[in-house]
């Protein structure tokens, strides 16, 4: 296997095309549409590329024109795609967004049997992880597949016994789980990371709990977990410290919220690559996802917040 240089981040997660109706159009009216790629992961590997890190995405898409399109829109900001698999009998994923709706956008995916829901731990065996020194996933990636969730958790594993730091978001999406099923694994997820991503709503309805000191509490104290609360703001509660550190949202005007998330853990994830404090770790989450919250796309152009690369240990060059 080949190590990749320098490597900073290794995001692993399904993208799929997004098909969105133009002019805000609910799908079943809508006569004209775009496509775009989005994924809760290889979107945080966009941002991070934008941000200036050196980033590898990997997962399986369909030896399909689909899947060429996931693999050049991923790799336009500088994102590795080298170790991204092409499976000639099994499909790259599709969603739509339908917007226009009094309760807000809904998606619809499309991704049952997907060539990323493939996904087994002997993929791993071809990635670099004990070359990078962050390993990033969400909760979506457990969800897609039995398989899927060995994987994950099998990445998590790797990255522990190469002494690789481990990224997650919870990103609980109701559709992919069933009943209670999603409760348990997420939690272990979580219990496993150095970093967790949560927002307040969505671990009230997969676990429960209704303020962010409960959620630190039920994460427990040796994670660093970063609870975020919309259009609030978000707070860091960090092992060892209390009480936590918050920073409220900027304002902004909301074109669309669709992977907002995404953005503000690759600003996170670049403040805490480059060692800055806790305060700004959150502010930089915050004006990346601004980015996202002003574009119809799940990646909008964040290259213009890049800031001097940092090295292996953390320090500006």
């Amino acid at each position: 296997m080949e190590e990749v240089s320098d490597l900073e981040v290794l995001c692993l997660g399904e993208a799929m095309v997004l098909v969105t109706p133009r002019q805000g159009r609910p799908l079943a009216t809508a006569g004209e549409a775009t496509l775009s790629v989005a994924g809760a992961e290889s979107n945080v590997a966009q941002y991070l590329a934008d941000l200036g890190h050196r980033v590898a995405w990997a997962s399986r898409v369909g030896s399909d024109p689909l899947g060429d399109r996931v693999l050049s829109a991923v790799a336009r900001p500088g994102v590795d795609v080298r170790h991204v698999e092409r499976d000639p009998s099994a499909p790259t994923a599709v969603y739509f967004k339908d917007p226009s709706r009094a309760d807000g956008t809904r998606v619809h995916y499309y991704r049952s049997g997907s060539a990323a829901s493939l996904l087994t731990p002997a993929y791993l065996d071809t990635l670099p992880v004990a070359a990078a020194r962050l390993v990033h996933l969400s909760g979506i990636t457990a969800a897609l597949s039995p398989g899927c969730a060995r994987t994950a958790t099998a990445l998590f594993d790797r990255a522990r016994e190469a002494g690789v730091l481990r990224s997650f978001d919870v990103n609980h999406r109701p559709a992919l789980w069933r009943g209670e099923d999603a409760a348990a694994p997420l939690l272990a997820l979580a219990r496993d990371a150095d970093v967790v991503f949560v927002g307040l709503d969505e671990a009230a309805e997969v676990w429960g709990t209704t303020t962010a000191e409960e959620v630190r509490d039920l994460v427990g104290p040796s994670v660093s977990v970063v609870v975020k609360n919309a259009d609030i703001g978000a707070v860091l509660f960090e092992p060892g410290s209390e009480p936590g550190v918050f920073v409220p949202a900027e304002p902004v005007d909301v074109v669309e919220p669709v992977g907002a998330g995404d953005a503000f853990a690759a600003g996170y994830l670049s403040a805490w690559l480059r060692n800055e404090p806790p305060a700004e770790r959150l502010r930089l989450g915050h004006r990346v996802a601004a980015f996202a919250l002003g574009s119809v796309e799940d990646h909008a152009d964040a290259t213009s917040l890049r800031r001097p690369a940092a090295g292996p240990d953390g320090t500006v060059r």
